[in-house]
Formats: structure tokens, sequence, C-alpha cells
């Protein structure tokens, strides 16, 4: 990809200026206790702390978490002291959001160091001494890299992921590492959002029993819970927009090869990207531009901003509105409905738009999927070295150890996989053009080219369901697909509540207008107001 001039950087600080009017080990922290878990009350709130942190995180956005550092209200190191003691509180006891699986044993002297650059005036950047929460599918050096599997609990690597080591370089403090649906759900048909053999179900901080979607679950859940100030998924297909819209979160799935896969374990070269996950949009995109280091950046369409950083606004925008991912729950459509009325009252123009090849694209994309993480993951475990040696010994591991790996779903995807061969088989060739060319060029570019659309938007996903190990996952609708396919950038917002659960808006962009996107996202953000609260840790539903 040529280099091209980056803008990100202006866009940040317009938004951020607008955003802001002693650990032990790193096993795996499902089955670790908490001897500083602040009391949490029978409804599953938070109580009064005996001991009150001195920094209050809760919703802290990386703007104001600067600005507290710069006046001299707190240091990093108060930071991840208030981060873990709420993750001893609400991760470890009380709630149970078993969404933080390692913690970073160097956590707080990386933040102290940090905090003596800042006394000596250097500050790196947007993230200088911000706590940072990656999934547990990105190596990071000296903590187990599982993607939630127990056959990887043995698995450290002695290096960053490129992603990580630019987090580092631009100030940002790794507190851990985040469950996920293991092996990024992709090792069954019947798979449980959420669910790990190394880490055990996380859950939904809004209502317990709901699932917090995936893979990236236990970033979502505990972005959504203040255990961190932002956090980075991974997505191959909705695993960054799904579980931040049903965690009431901001995520950006950018496009594909703009934030490097290097030291991440794959399952697809055609459409796995990290991305940020986070409370808004000036905080996501201050996330992004961190890790997205050396790769060039789109700027073509970059904004212009005002005298006092503000983003651009929604008049003159143009939105294609995808019906074709609504008409599963009245209530959803109901939420999108007046979603759309907000942003035609902030100037823009929303028509229906529909993608002629929709949903076409399933069979050739799973084949895809198949042959490149057969291909991916033999490289990556050769790399490592990992304690299994590539797929095949992984399939036996799972087989001989199927009462600890295997009690809900077996591994039907990766014995799929396992049969496929090199990605110079025809088969894979044809597969592989046939979904590009049916998500992106004769759909989702085709309908933004000849619609003129800004952007595409539809209902991200379903209502969160039930947790059920015994049926699965019920998903009942997703607007991103094409985008995952096709990979180019998408995005979701908060929109609302449902009975108390978030639900999000997705905005699907052309292919490297990954600024451009961000952009209107911040303009959508601000035109649906108060979209987003915390989370309260409701048990169950209640009438």
């Amino acid at each position: 990809m040529p280099n091209r001039p980056r803008a990100l950087p202006a866009l940040i600080a317009g938004l951020l200026v607008l955003a802001a009017s002693g650990l032990s080990g790193c096993a795996n922290r499902a089955d670790e206790g908490g001897s500083n878990a602040l009391p949490v009350s029978d409804d599953g709130t938070l109580a009064t702390a005996a001991a009150t942190p001195k920094v209050d995180v809760v919703e802290l956005s990386v703007a104001n978490a600067q600005a507290g550092m710069a006046a001299g209200r707190f240091t990093s190191a108060d930071l991840v002291d208030a981060y873990l003691a709420r993750i001893a509180a609400i991760d470890d006891s009380g709630p149970t959001l078993n969404a933080v699986i390692a913690l970073n044993p160097e956590a707080r002297a990386d933040a102290e160091a940090l905090d003596a650059e800042r006394a000596a005036g250097q500050v790196r950047g947007a993230l200088h001494g911000i706590p940072v929460l990656v999934k547990d599918n990105i190596d990071v050096a000296g903590l187990p890299t599982t993607a939630g599997s127990l056959a990887l609990a043995n698995h450290v690597p002695a290096d960053d992921a490129t992603l990580v080591a630019s987090l580092r370089e631009a100030g940002a403090v790794i507190l851990g590492k985040t469950n996920l649906s293991e092996w990024a759900n992709f090792r069954s048909t019947n798979s449980i959002s959420g669910w790990s053999s190394a880490g055990g179900q996380t859950r939904n901080p809004y209502v317990l029993d709901r699932n917090a979607c995936g893979s990236s679950s236990g970033t979502g859940a505990a972005i959504a819970a203040s255990l961190a100030t932002v956090g980075v998924g991974t997505e191959t297909d909705g695993s960054i927009l799904c579980p931040s819209a049903v965690n009431g979160l901001v995520g950006f799935k950018p496009t594909v090869g703009l934030v490097s896969a290097d030291g991440i374990v794959p399952i697809s070269a055609s459409q796995d990207t990290a991305g940020p996950m986070a409370r808004s949009i000036a905080d996501a995109a201050a996330l992004m531009e961190a890790m997205s280091g050396l790769e060039p950046i789109a700027t073509t369409d970059a904004p212009e901003t005002n005298d006092a950083g503000a983003a651009a606004t929604l008049a003159g925008k143009r939105f294609g509105l995808l019906r074709q991912a609504m008409g599963r729950h009245g209530g959803l459509d109901a939420a999108t409905e007046a979603a759309v009325a907000q942003l035609r009252a902030a100037g823009a123009e929303v028509v229906d738009a529909e993608i002629p090849t929709w949903g076409q694209w399933g069979e050739a994309e799973l084949t895809v999927l198949l042959y490149e993480f057969k291909d991916g993951l033999n490289r990556y475990l050769a790399e490592g070295p990992a304690p299994v040696a590539d797929l095949e010994a992984l399939i036996a591991w799972n087989t001989a150890n199927a009462d600890r790996t295997m009690p809900w779903f077996a591994q039907e995807l990766f014995e799929q996989a396992q049969a496929k061969g090199p990605l110079t088989e025809p088969a894979y060739l044809e597969a592989r053009a046939s979904a590009k060319r049916l998500a992106g060029e004769d759909g989702l570019l085709k309908v933004l080219r000849e619609g003129r659309f800004d952007a595409l938007i539809a209902p991200t996903t379903g209502l969160a369901w039930p947790i059920d190990p015994v049926l699965g996952d019920h998903f009942t609708s997703a607007g991103y697909g094409a985008a995952a396919v096709a990979g180019t950038p998408s995005l979701t917002v908060p929109m609302g509540e449902i009975h108390g659960l978030p639900v999000g808006l997705s905005l699907l962009g052309p292919k490297d207008g990954d600024v451009g996107l961000l952009a209107l996202g911040a303009a959508v953000e601000a035109s649906l107001g108060e979209a987003r609260r915390a989370p309260d840790f409701r048990p169950t539903l209640q009438p």
C-alpha cells in the first residue's frame, strides 16, 4: 500500500478537544481471587469502597485521563491501581464478568516509568499513561497467548505483536488481556460466544445472564464496565462490531491491512484485523492512531475542523439505509427508525438502499476461511514455537482432552479446515474471488458508488441473547457482513437500549475511507445524543 499523508492525528485532536469538556501472576484469571475486591451489593452493583482509589475511572475518557495527569491530580500508576481494584471488584467477584483473562505483572512499573517521562516534560501522545486491555489472541511478550484454548495455556511469546509494540511506543500501558470466544469463534458451528476453555464464560455487564457476543466478548464487557480506558479487539466477521453493539460501545473495524496482523492468532488473511473498542468515537480514534503504527492511513477525505476542533457535521451527508438488516425485531426496527430521524434532523439525507448480492457470499466466505485458517494457523504455531505444532496436532490435543476443551461443543470447523489443501488450489482461489466480488465489487462498493453515499447504515445486530451452553448462540440479525468480507471499514455507535439492552447503529464505508468514517461516526454520535449509559450489572431481565 503506497504511503499517503496522515491526517488522523488532526481528527483525533479535534475529537479529544470535544471529549475533554503490585500485580500477581498472569495465569487464567477465571480462577483467581481478589483480596482487594471492592464490596458489591446484593443487586450486583458496586457499593461504597472502604478505601477509595485516588481516581474514579468509571466512564473515564482518554481526554479526561490526560487532563487529570497533566494537572497532577493523579498519575498513570494511580490509574493502574484504580482499574485493578475495579477488576477485583466486578470481574473476580460480585457480578463476575469473567472478562479479563490475564493481568500484566509489569503494568504498574510501566506506568511509573511513563509518569517519570511526564514529570521530565516528555508526553508521547494521546495514549501516554493510558491503561489498555488487549484480546487474548494478540501476542504480548511475557504473557500467555491462549486464543482462549487450554492447548495454548503455556504459549508465552517472546515478542509483542506489532500493534502492541506500537501501543507501547505511543505510551500506552498494557494492563492485561481479555477473554474471548475460543479460537475467535472458529472451532465449531455450535459455539458459544464469550466462552473459552481457558477463560470460562464472559457475561454481559448490562444483564449478567445475557451474552456479550464475540469473539471480542471480553474486551467488550471489560470496556463497558470501565475495567480499562480502552481496549483492542479483533474481527474476521463481526467480532468487533457485535460485542461493541451489545455492550454499548463504539467499535471500529479498519480496512484490512491498515493495522498489522503480525503476532495475532489468525483466521483469515483476507478478513482479519484488529481494531479499537471504546466508550466514544474520540477514544476509539486515539487508540486507532496508536495501533496503526507505521501503517499508512488514507486521508484524502479527511474532514476539516473548526477552531474548537469539532468534527464535520452531518449537513449534506448522504446515507443508504439497509432495510435488509431489519425486520427481525420490532423494537430494534423502531430504534433504528428513531436514529434515522435524528440523523435527518441533524441535516443528513437518508434514503433506502439495497445490496443486490445480500448474503450470497456466505458459502464462498466459509470456504476462504477454512483454507486460510489452516494455512495461517500452521504458520503462527510454527513460528511460536507453540505447545502444539499445527492444526492436525491441535485437533488431536482437543480430542485427548475433550472433557476440558469440548464440554459443550465440538471442533467441526477445525476438522473441515484440516481437510483443505494449500492456497494454490483452484477451489480456494475461485472462492476468494467470488466472495470479494459478491460482497465488495458487486455489493457494498457498488451501492456506495452508484448511490453516492457517504456510508451505508443498518442496525448492527440483534439484542443480547441469554447465555445458552446447550443450544449455542441465538443471532437474529447482522448489518456488518458485507464490509467484513469486502475488507472495508465499518463502525458501530450506540443508538439506545431496548429493555435495558444496548443496541448499535453500523456505518459501512469505502475501502481506505477509515478517517472519513471515524469523522462521520463522530457526527452521528453527536446527533444521537446520550445514547449510551454505564452498565448496572442486573442479574437478569425483569418486566
